[in-house]
């Protein structure tokens, strides 16, 4: 991937006209996905305890920021994301199969390494959705893949229709498997595969995140309770503002009680199935599911073809990153 300094970007909108463009997509776009994926919208927690499991523990190095309430009997984390918290509350809030709930997900990841694409401000729409047993298939997880697709392809037309700007998106999104892709370009780094798969299709849904290719390490790092690692996967876009993949989600069909066990396993972590989080899934009390996160930011970032995402969120950026963006005129908000 090229780096900011080398290419040749000039914004299409102004940072009034940004602002803007910003609130249309989002507007638009958790429209269209609520209905496609019949989704009702919830509120949801910026904090949780750190006992409950609840937490996202993303690659099980980043730490979540912190703090203790006198009434509480555990610690308080600010979310990394809502990918446990929203099984529990389709329990909840007694969603039936076949509808779910998403939200405005907020979060903190102070161990992201900040680069153009990358803030320690994470804002997405975090969804899930209510299956039966008879839903764990992978045919399922791409007839779920296509419905999103859509809905992106739909809010790519009204940009280019409203404010000029095409994403040049396929018709169809292709789907590979992480060993599939590793056949494909078995001397090529993770990144670089996905690279080269993207300027091939240009929409892919790469699926089998998780668990150990031939190498014996995963294509890339999944906590161990949620997504089943063979029904999961991230849709990745091409980026031709930087020549490159360009993740816009990561989803996936979750773990149920044998997966669960079988991933913590494999991660030796099975000290985790006694938390709370973990017994609702092993004692059946939560109900099989279907989820995602879909970056906000990132997602205007692709569609109104912005160099950096700090163009579009609003976040604390070092020294380097602020310099380099003034220098080549980029308005960071």
């Amino acid at each position: 991937m090229k780096d900011l300094s080398s290419i040749n970007y000039v914004s299409s909108l102004d940072v009034l006209k940004t602002q803007e463009a910003i609130k249309f997509i989002k507007d638009n776009f958790e429209e269209l996905l609520a209905k496609k994926l019949n989704l009702t919208r919830v509120s949801a927690p910026l904090f949780v305890k750190k006992n409950s499991g609840l937490n996202d523990d993303l690659n099980g190095v980043e730490e979540a920021i912190g703090f203790s309430l006198p009434f509480a009997d555990s610690r308080i984390e600010i979310v990394h994301s809502l990918a446990k918290w929203k099984r529990m509350a389709l329990n909840k809030y007694a969603f039936d199969v076949g509808s779910g709930l998403y939200t405005d997900m907020n979060a903190i990841r102070k161990d992201e390494l900040l680069d153009p694409f990358h803030s320690i401000y994470v804002d997405q729409w975090d969804w899930e959705k209510v299956i039966s047993q008879e839903d764990r298939t992978l045919s399922y997880l791409k007839k779920t893949v296509r419905s999103i697709y859509g809905c992106l392809k739909k809010i790519a037309a009204e940009v280019d229709k409203r404010y000029g700007i095409c994403s040049d998106l396929p018709d169809k999104i292709t789907f590979i498997s992480t060993k599939q892709l590793e056949s494909l370009y078995p001397n090529l780094s993770r990144k670089q595969r996905e690279e080269e798969i993207c300027k091939k299709y240009k929409a892919v849904f790469l699926y089998g995140i998780g668990g150990a290719l031939k190498d014996g390490k995963a294509h890339d790092g999944r906590a161990a309770d949620y997504d089943d690692w063979k029904l999961n996967g991230d849709i990745l876009v091409y980026f031709d503002v930087y020549d490159t993949s360009f993740e816009i989600s990561s989803m996936g069909i979750r773990v149920n009680k044998e997966s669960l066990l079988k991933q913590l396993k494999e991660k030796g972590e099975l000290s985790k199935s006694e938390n709370f989080y973990c017994q609702g899934i092993i004692n059946g009390s939560f109900p099989q599911s279907i989820g995602g996160g879909i970056g906000q930011s990132r997602l205007c970032m692709f569609l109104l073809k912005k160099a950096h995402i700090g163009e579009v969120q609003v976040s604390l950026w070092d020294q380097n990153n602020i310099e380099l963006c003034d220098r080549l005129n980029i308005k960071l908000l």
